[in-house]
């Protein structure tokens, strides 16, 4: 197994105790969120309760996912290997995928039922609302430390630490609606403050899932021009010719190439494989690359300098 593999596959692997940590702290709030919503009749905690059971569910898959993927990794490890010679790593781009699809489904539901509310706001226990409110503020504040880290690392924990900081946002809408209800009265401060937390979750999670179907669909990394990739590889000596290029992310961390090279001599395989790989490391980070080295015929070779 490569660097690369062992650098991606386990950046979630790295991070699992703080994802559980974070599991079983939303879970414990959820239940006690759920059923203040219920009875307050705020619509503010409703999209909080919401948001922190996708939280929950988000962060389930995640764990599972990177369970399943170091599993089937350990596996391939073995005498004899695996069938799945990539591992499971691509479950993690799934649950990230699974998790933009759930928030996203929640926050519309959010906007669609504020829109109702404000032609006929119901009223809300403000007081109730505003102590679960800051707990639940609190709770999030401390998922999102947990989680901040491994987000830089993981599409898949990214996925959950978005789905906590959009929790974090509607947990401290909560806390504002509730205040300006008990201060003033005004009803419309909570089917608003859950407009604008489903508003602002919205593009997140749009963002998230373009993120997770680019992996998905093979498509090269954003933040790498394969113009470019093309250019280095041209550029070893005794290259002549680049082709049949493929670059793709096979989870988050891990980028997976491979080229035909067309060399001048036969002679000088080695020190051209060992070049371009490095190559491609250093200016790149890919440390899987599968190059296939080609002996130019008479006349076909031709300049690399482009």
């Amino acid at each position: 197994m490569s660097a690369g593999h062992q650098h991606g596959g386990r950046a979630g692997h790295r991070h699992r105790h703080r994802l559980w940590a974070a599991f079983v702290l939303l879970l414990g709030f959820l239940l006690i969120e759920a059923a203040a919503a219920w009875w307050t009749g705020s619509l503010a905690l409703l999209s909080d309760a919401s948001h922190m059971a996708t939280d929950v569910l988000g962060i389930g898959l995640a764990l599972a996912a990177i369970t399943a993927a170091g599993a089937a990794a350990r596996r391939a490890e073995r005498p004899g290997g695996s069938h799945r010679t990539f591992g499971l790593y691509r479950l993690e781009v799934l649950a990230a995928l699974g998790n933009a699809a759930l928030v996203g489904a929640v926050a519309a539901y959010v906007l669609i039922e504020a829109v109702r509310r404000l032609g006929d706001p119901p009223q809300v226990h403000a007081g109730p609302m505003l102590v679960v409110g800051a707990a639940g503020l609190a709770v999030n504040l401390v998922a999102f430390a947990l989680l901040r880290t491994g987000a830089r690392e993981s599409l898949n924990v990214r996925g959950a630490y978005l789905e906590v900081l959009g929790d974090l946002l509607t947990s401290a809408g909560v806390v504002v609606a509730a205040v300006v209800l008990a201060l003033t009265g005004w009803w419309y401060a909570d089917p608003l403050v859950a407009a604008a937390a489903a508003l602002f979750i919205l593009p997140r999670t749009w963002m998230l899932g373009r993120s997770a179907l680019r992996v998905l669909v093979q498509a090269a990394p954003a933040h790498l021009r394969v113009a470019d990739v093309r250019r280095t590889l041209a550029e070893v000596p005794g290259v002549c010719d680049v082709h049949d290029l493929h670059v793709w992310t096979l989870t988050s961390g891990m980028e997976v190439a491979s080229a035909h090279l067309t060399i001048d001599a036969a002679d000088r395989l080695g020190a051209v494989l060992a070049t371009a790989q490095s190559a491609l490391h250093e200016r790149y980070g890919i440390d899987h690359a599968t190059l296939q080295v080609e002996p130019a015929g008479t006349g076909a070779c031709r300049p690399a300098g482009w």
